[in-house]
């Protein structure tokens, strides 16, 4: 079955340019020029891959970054033609997976559709789906992670990033290992962009003030299970134990 890509840009000669690049590559495309039209669409459809572009007539492409990953897991590529690192970090921490500067060739497009589609998505060949690690879980088959029994909702990316870690606990992953298990070894771009997911990554499974990834200084990360939070007793939970135990 053909993947099916959406493309949100306003430019038609580039609109053109994409779709006709894509549809070549086998892909199925949908063009959207505006930031309303790219969501109808994309809860329409359910695209496998957006290409985003960040300046659109009605809409700025990084709060429409934030509005996809609310009703969708599809794989979303940035463009941009601002080339300081602020904005590409600002993008991935939206929610994108990967971003491409202008100018580029549609060549290089057609590579990092194909590149995020060959992810491995799912634990091959484990004996259960679900790792338990103290308060903590993670269900690679449900693609679900919960922290002291929240749901915590992860981009495809962090969940990749976290899979990895939590195969072996033991292990020290590098980030060469990350990039290879989330994107493959064919990747290309910028190698740092894995520390951009981390940091996201840590501060949703970290939000309860727990540190579940370590870095090995000089060689990678190793994940660390937490103990379940215990909530303190209070003042008056003390003494009404107190004054069960004396009259026992």
């Amino acid at each position: 079955m053909q993947e099916h890509v959406l493309v949100v840009e306003d430019a038609p000669e580039f609109q053109h340019l994409h779709r006709e690049s894509l549809s070549k590559a086998g892909y199925r495309v949908s063009v959207a020029g505006t930031g309303e039209r790219a969501l109808e669409i994309a809860r329409s459809v359910d695209p496998a891959v957006i290409i985003l572009d960040v300046v659109l007539p009605d809409a700025d492409g990084m709060d429409l970054c934030a509005e996809f990953r609310r009703f969708t897991n599809a794989y979303i590529i940035m463009v941009t033609s601002r080339t300081d690192e602020v904005d590409k970090l600002v993008g991935l921490a939206a929610g994108a997976d990967d971003y491409v500067t202008k100018p580029f060739s549609n060549r290089e497009l057609v590579a990092r559709v194909g590149v995020l589609l060959r992810r491995p998505r799912e634990l091959q060949g484990s004996e259960s789906t679900i790792r338990e690690l103290g308060d903590l879980t993670v269900d690679s088959a449900a693609r679900e992670v919960t922290v002291d029994g929240e749901v915590c909702a992860l981009t495809k990316i962090e969940f990749d990033i976290l899979d990895a870690l939590t195969i072996d606990t033991n292990a020290v992953r590098s980030r060469q290992s990350l990039l290879e298990h989330v994107w493959g070894p064919n990747w290309v771009g910028d190698t740092h962009v894995i520390d951009v997911h981390l940091a996201n990554l840590r501060k949703k499974i970290d939000a309860n003030g727990s540190k579940h990834i370590k870095t090995v200084r000089g060689v990678g990360y190793r994940f660390t299970p937490q103990s379940p939070r215990v909530e303190a007793p209070n003042d008056q939970t003390l003494n009404d134990q107190t004054q069960s135990d004396r009259a026992a």
